[in-house]
């Protein structure tokens, strides 16, 4: 079972502007997207974490209306993306992990071009174009040929065009791949600017893009969504519990009467000796329930036990170890999972009406076949392939 948490109660201001219901998507045998549901409220900055292959960029880019589901359903705003495609990606910006540019235009034609292409009324787009520039400092370059600018400036172009149309909702997906550390943070900038007039679902599988940006977490493993919460109340779930991490140095007798002392206020207290410093130095580990500190309490035994205390920190949880735990959890449940599948796959391959059905017949002959059917037509079969992709601008 995957770990679920709990519902936080919606508050009267919160409004859903994203709402998914069991998507599922298939490629052939392979499930990339399973049974997935969520929702996305105004105002806020959401990150979507998963490993690589874990089916983000799969559920950005049906979310977005550019791949078809094979079931479930995505309502934007109050609109099917389905059923309504023109209406609920009116309501969406968005930034593909490749940026959709063309290379031989200035920045200033390209959105011009996207402008037109979402159908922003001609006297609105001026004004919706510099906002544009402005609000991601390309203004400069508008009129260099983007083949010619950095990847960063290439980045901000992309992220340009999603603004267009002031869309209620921004998605970017993995924003800051291939960006240098001095680009990076400026794009994080820019992410964090938007938030003021946009919600924005930010998908990364770089733990600390996510904490450093956003201040919502929905954690998705092989298709599934695994945990949604704020990464302090992430912590507060899976963690009761601080650990004080102290380094001291002093007589060894004094030591342990200071942790006697201590012993009533914590779960558990161990301690080692130091062998990276001089001798008579120990390393201690206080364990104590998570609203509580023993910080001052600690420095104040120790002290009267004229021991001296070198270091002292509590380890905080962070994303990573929350990401580490929640995906590994995941990584046994989906073996045992596909693991009893394929039992039973091979449990009714050997069931009495399975066998039947072979001995009864071994295959189609030559007059079984129409002589219409896809196979004499050329035709793959697949009534779906032309609706697997829709372009994304309508």
């Amino acid at each position: 079972m995957c770990r679920r948490f709990p519902l936080r109660e919606m508050r009267e201001e919160d409004i859903t502007l994203i709402e998914v219901k069991n998507l599922t998507k298939r490629y052939g045998d392979n499930l990339a997207v399973k049974d997935l549901s969520f929702t996305v409220e105004k105002g806020k900055i959401y990150g979507f974490l998963g490993p690589n292959g874990a089916g983000k960029s799969t559920t950005m880019n049906i979310i977005t209306g550019c791949l078809a589901a094979t079931s479930g359903t995505v309502i934007i705003n109050g609109h099917d993306i389905f059923e309504e495609p023109v209406e609920a990606k009116k309501c969406i910006g968005y930034l593909p992990e490749l940026p959709p540019l063309y290379m031989d235009m200035t920045p200033l034609e390209y959105l011009q071009f996207v402008a037109q292409a979402k159908g922003i009324a001609r006297d609105k787009r001026e004004y919706g174009i510099n906002y544009a520039m402005e609000k991601t400092q390309i203004t400069g370059v508008q009129n260099r040929l983007i083949k010619n600018l950095s990847k960063g400036y290439r980045q901000r172009v992309g992220i340009a065009q999603a603004m267009l149309g002031d869309p209620e909702i921004i998605i970017l997906d993995e924003p800051t791949v291939g960006l240098d550390p001095i680009q990076i943070i400026e794009i994080r900038d820019l992410i964090k600017s938007l938030a003021e007039d946009h919600t924005v679902i930010l998908s990364s599988h770089i733990l600390s893009e996510v904490s450093a940006v956003c201040n919502y977490v929905m954690i998705i493993a092989h298709g599934r969504l695994i945990a949604s919460d704020t990464i302090e109340n992430l912590s507060t779930y899976l963690v009761g519990s601080n650990v004080l991490h102290m380094t001291v140095r002093g007589d060894l007798g004094r030591i342990r009467m200071a942790i006697n002392t201590l012993a009533d206020h914590a779960k558990t207290i161990r301690y080692e000796e130091n062998t990276e410093e001089k001798t008579d130095t120990y390393n201690i580990d206080i364990e104590t329930d998570r609203s509580a500190d023993l910080r001052e309490l600690a420095f104040r035994t120790f002290v009267d036990e004229n021991c001296i205390i070198l270091k002292m920190f509590v380890e905080a949880i962070g994303l990573e170890d929350v990401f580490l735990k929640l995906t590994t959890e995941d990584d046994e449940d989906y073996r045992e999972e596909q693991e009893e599948e394929a039992l039973e796959q091979r449990e009714n391959a050997f069931a009495p009406d399975a066998l039947d059905e072979d001995d009864a017949s071994e295959g189609p002959s030559d007059s079984d076949i129409a002589p219409d059917s896809d196979a004499d037509k050329g035709g793959s079969g697949n009534d779906h392939d032309d609706d697997d992709y829709k372009p994304m601008f309508s």
